[in-house]
């Protein structure tokens, strides 16, 4: 089907959408080497969601009716599937997610640019070995660089939506952006032109998008974890509809009345602050910690105050006050009173995961959250919980979205029940942000422990050492997925 609106151009921001997924050149080797440590950090993520919720077991695996293992499909890391690559993005980006445990990246809204992994690692996956079987050179099809540019220019679009534009606000999900940007970086993959690229990112926008109702109280459930997989599988079906001649929409974005701005942004326009380069990337927040990333730091203060409280031979049970001031962001999406359901509702209570901390005097860890953990059902979490007073601090948010400086922070302050006030406890930026000296060390570390859960060591090491040398980039995708398969 042709397209009769030839002489037309797109709306702007789908050019330059495009522009960039196939013009920009990449130079920087700081780009480069965090985007490959991004990669094993979601794969490790990836590997946590499989290790540790059945839940998230039960959603992988081929659609019904399908076999197991699909002749030259995408090989699902950690699994023994080999899937089409639609149920391959979906279930690559379910991973990824679910857990919450995957990077992410602060602004006007906040996101977690490697769920679009979804959709690049499992069409290019097929697409190396496709080209296996049909030439003889020696690396035929992509190669893991295509797939670090194609990461890397997939978090640069969402990440930059993200610095100024609240689609939380209007009431969608910022997964949204994970479907355009999954959908520039596809189109590219897969040898769609430019104009077909523009048709199938302008859909991207056409779609109708999720409501955020699933990541809000009271209604938070597991969704929000297979999301980002969901606008995965949308992403590359709609470079497929579009490689098979299907035209796009050309004002889709500010069509009068019809199109996306008048329709779902309360006729707003989008605001770019920062050209499209390898800056996202190069500064997201790797989540160190197991907790939603708002209250990251939140579990950093919680620590010290146990520590504090040990020092003194103080116990949890004499706390009477707890006072937590934080960012307007934390106050909308982990401030939750009431009881919580599931895990994805414990995840994102920051009241939850400050308590079991301070009951805990260590470190909140995945299975915490889990509905069989004992913490889920211990009366004192909820008790604690009825004495913390959640706030907003105005200079907090200032920073937060700040782009010089990009805190994210938490302060806590304890009473005891006899009067005493324990010094107030400041963070104001996680390990796994950019300006932590120890950030890289930690996410090593973090994906050593996380791939070793599917994996033997000697195969974790010799991931690790491929990642880090010169021969990486060279190599062929296949080879990379084949060594995340367990034997």
């Amino acid at each position: 089907m042709a397209d009769d609106n030839t002489q037309r151009p797109y709306d702007t921001i789908v050019t330059q959408i495009v522009d960039y997924a196939y013009d920009f050149d990449i130079t920087r080797p700081q780009a480069f080497q965090r985007a490959t440590a991004t990669l094993l950090d979601a794969m490790g993520a990836a590997f946590e969601g499989l290790t540790t919720s059945a839940d998230c077991r039960e959603l992988i695996g081929p659609a019904w009716p399908a076999p197991d293992q699909l002749p030259n499909g995408f090989r699902l890391p950690g699994t023994k599937f080999q899937l089409d690559v639609l149920k391959g993005a979906f279930d690559m980006g379910l991973l990824i997610r679910y857990l919450d445990h995957n990077d992410a990246f602060p602004g006007a809204e906040w996101g977690h640019p490697s769920d679009n992994l979804g959709a690049i690692l499992a069409t290019a996956d097929i697409l190396s070995r496709q080209a296996a079987l049909t030439t003889n050179t020696p690396t035929p099809g992509p190669t893991m660089k295509h797939v670090l540019i194609a990461l890397i220019k997939a978090y640069e679009i969402q990440g930059c939506f993200q610095i100024k534009n609240a689609f939380n606000r209007v009431g969608l999900d910022h997964v949204i952006l994970v479907k355009v940007a999954a959908t520039a970086v596809t189109s590219w993959l897969l040898g769609l032109t430019k104009s077909q690229a523009q048709a199938a990112v302008s859909h991207a926008w056409l779609d109708g998008h999720p409501l955020r109702v699933y990541r809000q109280a009271p209604n938070a459930g597991p969704r929000k974890g297979w999301a980002g997989g969901d606008a995965c599988m949308r992403a590359v079906h709609l470079a497929l509809l579009v490689q098979k001649g299907q035209p796009g929409v050309r004002s889709v974005l500010t069509a009068p009345r019809w199109g996306f701005y008048d329709v779902l942004f309360r006729g707003g326009a989008f605001d770019l602050p920062r050209p499209f380069g390898s800056w996202v990337v190069e500064n997201v927040l790797f989540k160190v910690s197991t907790a939603e990333g708002h209250g990251l730091t939140a579990v950093e203060a919680a620590l010290t105050v146990s520590e504090d409280l040990r020092r003194r031979g103080r116990t949890p049970d004499e706390i009477a006050r707890v006072r937590v001031r934080t960012q307007e962001a934390a106050m909308i999406i982990i401030n939750k009173v009431g009881p919580l359901h599931n895990a994805a509702d414990r995840d994102h209570c920051l009241k939850y995961m400050v308590a079991v901390v301070l009951l805990k005097g260590a470190s909140i860890e995945t299975a915490d959250y889990q509905d069989e953990s004992p913490w889920a059902s211990d009366p004192r979490v909820d008790t604690l919980r009825g004495k913390m007073v959640l706030e907003e601090d105005p200079q907090m948010t200032t920073d937060y979205h700040n782009p010089e400086i990009r805190s994210l922070a938490n302060a806590i302050r304890v009473t005891l029940v006899d009067g005493t006030e324990l010094d107030e406890v400041v963070v104001d930026f996680p390990v796994g942000h950019v300006r932590r000296e120890e950030t890289m060390a930690a996410v090593r570390e973090k994906t050593r422990k996380n791939l070793g859960l599917k994996l033997p060591g000697e195969r974790v090491e010799k991931i690790l050492e491929l990642a880090g040398s010169e021969e990486f980039e060279k190599l062929p995708v296949r080879e990379f997925v084949d060594l995340l398969v367990p034997e």
